[in-house]
């Protein structure tokens, strides 16, 4: 993957991980034109938890600063933009928010899409709920995850059951930071957006509660998602969400120079399947 996004006017440093200073309508024009174009594009929405593993892994880092499209997920990665860059952004890009509008707009143009990731019992429930929201939409292929890494010259197949499938946008829910390693790795094979949509598959499936308007305005989803997945999620938000408004005090006072990680054009090692 190239490192052009070094160079992205929009994109601001939040603790070293590059974050583009968009909003929904930007955002989803720049998917569908990649899509339309027929360009290859790697796009994630990161929320406290992605900034927090790609500064605690600096070639995760590096990966996801080689990202074309990075937008501010949660509503505290858009406050550090605010904070830090004075960027002015009235509302956070949220991952599974932007999923509906990129749907919405690739059913309007005829544009298919390829679904990878999730549980084949969550693809299941979410093909028809997303046909039901867009009678519209083009389903071009759905693939569950394997669960394991991938294999010698797996990338290549991928990509090319991808391309054969006629799809011209991909989404991607398999968590973060694997589905971040795995648009990264799979965006040289492919000329068409790859978006990491992190758990809008289980939530447009209906396999997760959304929290209260309330709580996502103001940055305590992380509470509610807490309250559902205490044992899972514990050491994410009661260790992470400390550590990461502590680093940003740091870079905002002059303290800590949070440098981003230079992209890397080495291939990842091994990436999630």
């Amino acid at each position: 993957m190239t490192p052009a996004a070094t160079t992205d006017l929009r994109k601001r440093s939040v603790l070293g991980i590059l974050v583009d200073a968009t909003d929904y309508a930007e955002a989803t024009d720049r998917i569908i034109a990649a899509a339309e174009q027929g360009r290859p594009m790697a796009v994630t929405a990161l929320a406290v938890h992605g900034v927090m593993e790609g500064v605690h892994d600096p070639a995760l880092g590096a990966r996801l600063n080689s990202f074309d499209l990075v937008t501010p997920d949660g509503q505290p990665v858009r406050w550090a933009l605010n904070l830090l860059h004075g960027a002015g952004l009235s509302d956070r890009v949220y991952g599974p928010t932007l999923t509906l509008r990129v749907l919405e707009r690739a059913a309007a143009a005829g544009l298919p899409v390829y679904l990878y990731g999730s549980t084949q019992p969550t693809l299941d429930r979410l093909v028809p709920a997303l046909q039901q929201m867009f009678p519209a939409l083009k389903f071009a292929g759905i693939e569950a995850s394997k669960f394991r890494a991938v294999e010698p010259g797996e990338a290549e197949q991928i990509g090319g059951r991808i391309t054969a499938s006629g799809a011209r946008i991909v989404l991607v829910g398999l968590g973060c930071p694997r589905q971040e390693n795995f648009a990264h790795a799979l965006r040289p094979h492919l000329a068409m957006p790859l978006l990491a949509v992190g758990a809008a598959f289980d939530y447009h499936a209906g396999g997760l509660r959304k929290p209260p308007p309330w709580m996502q305005r103001n940055g305590l989803e992380w509470l509610w998602r807490l309250g559902l997945e205490p044992k899972r999620l514990w050491r994410r938000y009661l260790l992470l969400n400390p550590e990461y408004l502590a680093r940003l005090g740091a870079q905002r006072i002059g303290l800590w120079k949070a440098t981003p990680p230079t992209p890397t054009e080495q291939p990842v090692p091994t990436f999630p399947v």
